[in-house]
This record gives C-alpha cells, structure tokens and sequence, in this order.
C-alpha cells in the first residue's frame, strides 16, 4: 500500500483521543474499565447516556445503547455483531504473569497472548474480553 496517494496534509495526527463504545450495561462496563483495569471517570454526562473515563492520555467513551447517542447506532451490540474489532491499549509495567494473575482475580479470562506489532514496534500482548464482548489488547512495550 502505498501513502503517496495524495499531497501530504496541511496537519499531524497526534495519536487516539478516544474511543466511544455502544453499551447495554454500563455499570457492568465500568467495574471493568475502572475497577479491573484503573481507569478512573472523567466526567459523567447522564442527559446523554454518557461517561468518559481515562486511559492515559486518551478518553473511553461508554454510552448507552438506549442513550441520546447510543441510539443513534442502531441495534445494541451483541454476540452477534459488535461496534469494533478490537482496542488496544499499552500497559506498563508489562508483567505477564501479575497482569494474568490479576485479571483472573477479577474473572477476567484471557483469550489469547503472544508477540504483537503496534504503535511502539513489536511486544508482548494480552487479548481480553470487557463484559459485552469487545476484544480489548492489554499491549506491552517493545522487545
């Protein structure tokens, strides 16, 4: 593939801001977010359907399928289909056996690990499932 398709732009893409995800249960989304994974909330917007927590320098974005703005998609997410592939999010420290002992605390399985190309290059990585079945990537930093 190749990026000289067009004139470069007048910009720089910073990084992810955040990440909005459609959800039926958002208490059950934020014990994941918050209570697994120690992201705190940001800011609450209940007219809306909506809370914004923090995961380092990009926001989680969680509204309710029923919501001002989750109606706006459709159909809730379910086993069936689901809003996305996967996010991922870096994790540091990576310890591979205290992230695993950790999440299964919390009853938290993982569906898969091994090395993973991202943003910093090749590492370590964990995939999880929050409550409603998005794939979350817990990723380390590179090798």
């Amino acid at each position: 593939m190749s990026s000289d398709l067009a004139p470069a732009p007048p910009f720089a893409l910073t990084g992810l801001d955040h990440v909005v995800f459609r959800v039926v249960d958002v208490e059950r989304m934020l014990g994941f977010w918050c209570g697994v994974l120690g992201c705190p909330v940001e800011r609450e917007q209940p007219e809306l359907g909506l809370v914004q927590i923090r995961a380092g320098t990009a926001l989680i974005d969680l509204v309710t399928v029923d919501g001002v703005l989750g109606r706006r998609g459709g159909p809730a997410p379910g086993p069936d289909g689901h809003n996305v592939e996967h996010v991922c999010v870096g994790v540091r420290p990576y310890d591979e056996a205290a992230l695993t002992a950790h999440l299964a605390r919390h009853g938290v399985a993982v569906v898969e690990s091994g090395p993973r190309y991202g943003a910093e290059g090749e590492g370590p990585s964990l995939y999880v499932r929050d409550p409603e079945g998005n794939v979350i990537e817990l990723k380390g930093p590179p090798d």
